[in-house]
């Protein structure tokens, strides 16, 4: 009898647990069935069309002398006299710096005593081969000591021609770093030159403009504190592209008057390309980056769909979109952060205009009048 009522109580308690456990379930399929009916997020939408797109860019240059060097002596030596004023223009061949030469001058005389006794030497024995008074070797001897003594008058004249340091181009000079008394050697810089005519502009090119870059192409530039429009033509390009910067460096020779221009100021370089007719443009807010890439959402079909795009030239708000969609699809542009992949959406407007809500259905179940 006892085991009898335990058995019953057991399977009532099991029957008991089964029950529960089956309301739990249905009470979880019922709350995620529920939550998963999300109201549509009503956001605002524009179609894709093309537009033409104005290729223009504007990156940093550099103007650069045609000719600029830093002057140094061929010789060490004593500074004897200066020839030229700080910021002067000179022309090519002006002397610039003078060193002390008494030594070789005094080197420069003995020798040009010894090539006269040498050549006196050379008249007599030239008299006395004729008369047999001394061999051909003798003769040839005697012209071999004035030969010796030229040669070394032209190495004594060729120092003292050092010791003049003159302007290896027009242009102009910079500040002296060397006064009158100095002694200076190869390694000292006495002064800078640089050619003021004929100027050249550098420029770095991002990597993907790099194929519409070719010589002889004009490029517009514009300097700081003046309103005045340059004009460049390229003259040539760097053979490889930077590494960390993924940019080529490439050089234009300055057209025109080129007033108001100085070595090594800032320009800003305006590169016009050909124009793009069928360009797709959107706002920037529409695009959403990703870890990998970029993504925007479209409406299809009443919902939400991702799609992967590329871009391209942007400005200030609105992005080219050169890969992943097409004249005619619905970009969503508001409401992105609720939105989610297959999430129904509600248009509130596209390209501007609103779209006023459909109104709900009359409740059946309601009658019109009691």
């Amino acid at each position: 009898m006892i085991l009898r009522f335990i058995s019953y109580s057991t399977t009532i308690f099991l029957l008991f647990l089964l029950s529960c456990n089956s309301d739990k379930k249905k009470q979880a399929a019922q709350a995620q069935k529920g939550g998963s009916q999300r109201p549509p997020v009503r956001a605002e939408a524009m179609t894709v069309s093309t537009t033409t797109l104005l290729d223009n860019i504007e990156i940093p240059g550099t103007i650069v002398a045609n000719e600029t060097t830093e002057i140094h002596p061929e010789v060490a030596g004593l500074i004897t006299g200066i020839y030229f004023k700080e910021g002067a223009f000179v022309n090519k061949g002006a002397t610039l710096f003078k060193l002390n030469d008494a030594d070789l001058q005094a080197q420069l005389r003995k020798l040009q005593v010894q090539k006269k006794i040498a050549g006196q030497n050379e008249s007599r024995s030239e008299e006395l081969l004729k008369i047999g008074g001394i061999s051909r070797q003798d003769y040839e001897t005697t012209q071999l000591g004035v030969s010796n003594t030229s040669a070394d008058i032209s190495i004594i004249q060729t120092q003292i021609a050092k010791t003049v340091i003159r302007a290896p181009f027009s242009g102009k000079v910079g500040f002296r770093m060397v006064s009158v008394g100095a002694y200076v050697s190869p390694a000292s810089i006495m002064t800078t030159i640089t050619q003021t005519s004929d100027l050249k502009m550098d420029f770095t090119v991002p990597e993907k403009y790099i194929p519409q870059i070719k010589a002889g192409q004009f490029v517009n530039f514009k300097v700081d504190g003046t309103n005045k429009n340059y004009t460049g033509r390229i003259v040539a390009s760097e053979s490889n592209i930077t590494e960390n910067t993924r940019t080529m460096q490439v050089r234009a020779a300055v057209q025109g008057d080129a007033g108001g221009l100085t070595p090594g100021g800032f320009a800003k370089v305006i590169l016009n390309f050909a124009p793009d007719p069928d360009a797709i443009m959107i706002p920037t807010q529409a695009v959403i980056p990703q870890a990998r890439g970029k993504k925007v959402y479209i409406y299809q079909g009443g919902v939400a769909k991702f799609v992967d795009v590329e871009t391209g030239i942007r400005d200030s708000a609105t992005v080219q979109v050169t890969k992943g969609l097409k004249v005619g699809d619905t970009v969503l542009l508001t409401g992105l952060l609720s939105l989610r992949p297959e999430a129904k959406v509600t248009l509130s407007s596209i390209n501007g205009k609103q779209i006023a809500p459909r109104q709900k259905p009359a409740d059946s179940t309601k009658t019109a009048t009691k």
